[in-house]
């Protein structure tokens, strides 16, 4: 199956579902440069090697993975991470709260509203504390278009990611997640979660306060 997700003026993100998890990984190309940001070494990489060889068609300069970024701290997200690191040599992020967790060094340690940039585009990044505690959402704004945002497990079509049954972590998750994504992005914005298919924050914004109702 085609990678290809979306095709943007300055960038193309492309997605596979990699393990039994149905894992999401996403490789975000620049165009003009050839560098790309890999969200998410969660898992088989052979299939991320081939994610990464697919995407030389999108770009007509020679392709580098600039960096891999974590969402946040869980197996199943990180599977594939230290040998991926290793293949490619590309320095490594995720939040800060979940970095030490990780099976690799982290060179860059995100916190929230900290931006990643590589010669092309950059991602913001989005503390959603809750589902871990230093779960991060990146954002790429397209110019032309929608805002972008890897939301890893913290925001998925039909409510917020699992928080155990714990009442103070799913508050702050929908409060992070209210306040910092529904609160600053609009509708058009386009969610990519870290499981499943793509939704939007208009598609969801209705459902808020029914998620806070039955608490999950």
């Amino acid at each position: 199956m085609d990678s290809l997700q979306y095709d943007l003026p300055a960038l193309t993100i492309r997605r596979i579902s990699v393990s039994a998890m149905d894992n999401n990984v996403y490789l975000l190309t620049a165009k003009a440069s050839g560098e790309q940001v890999l969200i998410d070494a969660a898992d088989d990489l052979s299939a991320i090697q081939q994610l990464l060889a697919d995407a030389s068609a999108d770009t007509a300069a020679t392709p580098r993975l600039a960096l891999i970024a974590t969402t946040h701290q869980h197996w199943d997200h990180v599977r594939a991470l230290k040998e991926l690191a290793a293949a490619t040599g590309a320095p490594t992020a995720a939040g800060t709260d979940d970095a030490d967790a990780l099976p690799v060094p982290v060179d860059r340690r995100l916190g929230h509203g900290d931006r990643v940039a590589v010669d092309g585009f950059e991602l913001a990044a989005v503390h959603l504390r809750g589902h871990t505690p230093g779960s991060i959402a990146f954002v790429y704004q397209d110019p032309e278009g929608p805002a972008h945002i890897f939301s890893g497990d913290s925001l998925f079509p039909g409510g917020v990611g699992n928080t155990q049954k714990d009442p103070e972590r799913f508050n702050q998750l929908l409060s992070d997640v209210t306040e910092r994504l529904f609160g600053t992005y609009p509708d058009t914005a386009v969610v990519h979660p870290g499981h499943g298919k793509p939704t939007t924050l208009g598609a969801e914004r209705p459902h808020l306060e029914e998620w806070r109702a039955r608490g999950w």
